[in-house]
């Protein structure tokens, strides 16, 4: 592994620590919200507004949180399998800029537009 990937798989790590750091605590402030909840009478519709509003930005911040997760798991797989820094599409390398500011990125310049432009959302095929 060279340098430059060293400081990368640095990144990574430390970013999915601090992410799954972050998930545990969403979780147990959800469950500190749960406990407040129960001993309160919530008939008022601007109370249950607010914690259906709350509960729904909890809910997309885990799910923002999960889909990080994913991809830095992803690229540290990559490492395991000594592919970091190729394209899972093309094969082909990733541009070492791209990889600077997105050490998960997992395709290359060119796949990534192709994916953008394709309307399925579906890598197109090699």
């Amino acid at each position: 592994m060279t340098a430059k990937f060293k400081k990368h798989r640095e990144q990574l790590e430390s970013e999915h620590k601090r992410l799954t750091e972050e998930m545990v605590q969403s979780k147990a402030s959800a469950s500190t919200a749960e406990e407040r909840r129960e001993g309160s009478p919530f008939g008022k519709r601007e109370e249950e507004a607010t914690e259906t509003l709350e509960l729904e930005k909890r809910l997309a911040l885990e799910n923002r949180i999960r889909q990080e997760l994913v991809g830095i798991e992803h690229a540290l797989e990559k490492f395991e399998k000594g592919t970091y820094g190729t394209c899972d599409n093309c094969g082909k390398p990733i541009a070492p800029e791209r990889l600077e500011a997105l050490p998960q990125a997992s395709l290359c310049m060119n796949c990534k537009a192709l994916l953008a432009k394709n309307a399925k959302g579906t890598p197109p095929p090699r």
